[in-house]
């Protein structure tokens, strides 16, 4: 009871925290960002609001100017299962990566935002 009420107040306090010092997305062109859409669209991030290593990918996915649908695994059990039977197990962050019918389950914050960079 005592660990729930302690993870659900830090929980909180990242959340907030994330929302006050979110950073700013670079500017560029309508163009420009229909073509970063486009190598974006395939991507799903699989997450959970309060983790902080989803909120280190999160961030620099704003940072990056990214559009990435974004899966919430504690918020939907479709999702959850999603995560489970695709990647093979419960650990966010996970992006999914969809080319032509080959996917791969990335997981690892570092290793997601070295993905997310080289884009």
């Amino acid at each position: 009871m005592l660990f729930t009420i302690a993870r659900k107040f830090i929980g909180n306090i990242i959340i907030a925290v994330d929302k006050v010092t979110s950073p700013k997305g670079p500017t560029r062109s309508a163009q420009q960002q229909a073509q970063l859409d486009e190598k974006t669209n395939n991507l799903v991030l699989y997450e959970m609001l309060a983790c902080p290593f989803c909120v280190k990918v999160r961030r620099e996915v704003k940072r990056l100017g990214l559009n990435i649908h974004r899966r919430d695994v504690k918020r939907s059990q479709n999702d959850m299962h999603d995560l489970l039977n695709g990647g093979g197990k419960f650990q966010v962050p996970c992006l999914r990566i969809d080319r032509q019918n080959d996917v791969t389950w990335l997981y690892e914050s570092d290793d997601i935002i070295n993905y997310l960079r080289q884009l």
